[in-house]
């Protein structure tokens, strides 16, 4: 049997932070992976440029049902030290500008690859070995006792043995870093849940986050009759609010928008949507009356929203006064009409799921962990990245909790 002192399962942004750091500090790690290929879902995100953390990294960016323990790791780990060490590898990167300013988002200029191999050079520098298409089958701990594991191998030595589809392994330590159930195109599974459940530590439900809603009502016609149209909202539900851009598709709505507010949606309710932020729609009609008092409300309101957007809201929102020019438009109507796009109520059938979701809301209970170290009650036993319940916002917290857990874990393996 092969013995080191750690073993991290998972080659992704959270075990090869967790790697480095801990080979840094002279420990023997292993990282064994089922994929083909380490850190896919860094190269396929930001569009190819890796959002890799975020200038606004704060505890109350991340969802948990127990919202204290990001705390710790976020603070000993910080959005800058990462960027520090962008900077050392000579990587260029950029903010991302909205509508309303800078982001606070930062990409690489060239590619997620440079993120990668960056991880990988520090990986290699401290003697870190990574073994991929290697797929783990059991985990035994020592301390249980499995009298089997004696008798198949004498050698065995550390707290942890592990039989893969490369052989068999053993280490003091092991860290799972096996992600979540989003994106199984990337290798996203439930097997460090399972590892959870083997060892004793409570699940939370999970779900999928950072993902699109999709409709089953009359407005799966309108969202994909609008595909491709996207505009700047604001989108609410009772615990959270967020303004961004919206995007209509096919099967529903998506957008940046639509995604921060999936984190905090539950089946059943409905969404709403204020299409004029930032201003009062009464004025705006008011306005619109008094000066263009010949018009029709689409013909104004096309100045602001995709016009085919305004056509649908016109048979959604005031059918019966869609070709009335505003002249003619009472008071009472026009307020219903204002008020109606400033909080247009949508109730999604559900998501896409975890086919397209970004990250697993829920998992691994964090009041079964350490917020210092990651560890569990299970004497040696980590769990880090998006297998614990820890659930950042989009725009590169998910990477920052990522780094920041991984880090945590590698300073104490």
């Amino acid at each position: 049997m092969n013995s080191c002192d750690t073993i991290v399962l998972g080659a992704g942004a959270a075990g090869l932070m967790c790697a480095l750091t801990a080979g840094q500090r002279g420990r023997r790690v292993l990282v064994l992976d089922c994929s083909n290929k380490v850190g896919k879902k860094i190269l396929m995100s930001g569009g190819g440029r890796c959002n890799f953390t975020n200038l606004h990294v704060a505890p109350d960016r991340f969802v948990s049902a127990n919202p204290h323990f990001c705390k710790s790791a976020l603070s000993r780990y910080t959005q800058h030290d990462f960027i520090d060490k962008v900077h050392r590898h000579g990587i260029d990167f950029f903010e991302k500008e909205t509508v309303n300013g800078l982001s606070g988002q930062l990409f690489c200029v060239d590619s997620s690859r440079q993120i990668v191999s960056m991880l990988l050079q520090e990986c290699g520098d401290a003697g870190v070995e990574i073994r991929t298409s290697c797929e783990t089958t059991r985990v035994d701990h020592l301390s249980a006792a499995v009298p089997e594991i004696e008798s198949r191998d004498k050698t065995a030595s550390g707290g942890f043995h592990l039989e893969t589809s490369a052989g068999k392994f053993s280490a003091e330590t092991l860290v799972v870093a096996t992600g979540g159930l989003s994106i199984p195109s990337l290798g996203g599974s439930d097997f460090g849940y399972r590892l959870a459940e083997q060892f004793g530590l409570a699940l939370l439900p999970r779900c999928a986050g950072l993902v699109p809603f999709t409709f089953s009502d009359a407005m799966k016609d309108h969202c994909s009759n609008l595909s491709g149209t996207a505009c700047e909202v604001v989108i609410s539900n009772q615990r959270a609010s967020f303004r961004e851009d919206m995007l209509f598709t096919h099967r529903g709505l998506s957008g940046p928008a639509v995604l921060q507010i999936s984190s905090y949606w539950r089946p059943g309710e409905s969404i709403e949507v204020n299409l004029l932020p930032g201003q009062s729609a009464t004025t705006l009609l008011r306005e619109w009356k008094q000066n263009h008092p010949r018009s029709l409300l689409r013909t104004q309101l096309a100045t602001r929203l995709p016009r085919k957007l305004c056509t649908v809201l016109e048979s959604l929102l005031w059918p019966s006064m869609t070709e009335r020019p505003l002249a003619e438009w009472p008071e009472q109507q026009l307020v219903q009409a204002a008020n109606r796009m400033q909080a247009w109520s949508l109730k999604p059938a559900g998501t896409e799921g975890y086919r397209t979701a970004e990250v697993t809301m829920g998992g691994v209970d964090t009041r079964g962990l350490s917020s210092k170290t990651m560890e569990s009650p299970v004497a040696g036993l980590f769990f880090i990245g998006e297998a614990v319940d820890v659930t950042g916002h989009l725009g590169g917290f998910n990477f920052q909790w990522a780094w920041s857990s991984g880090y945590a874990a590698g300073q104490s393996v």
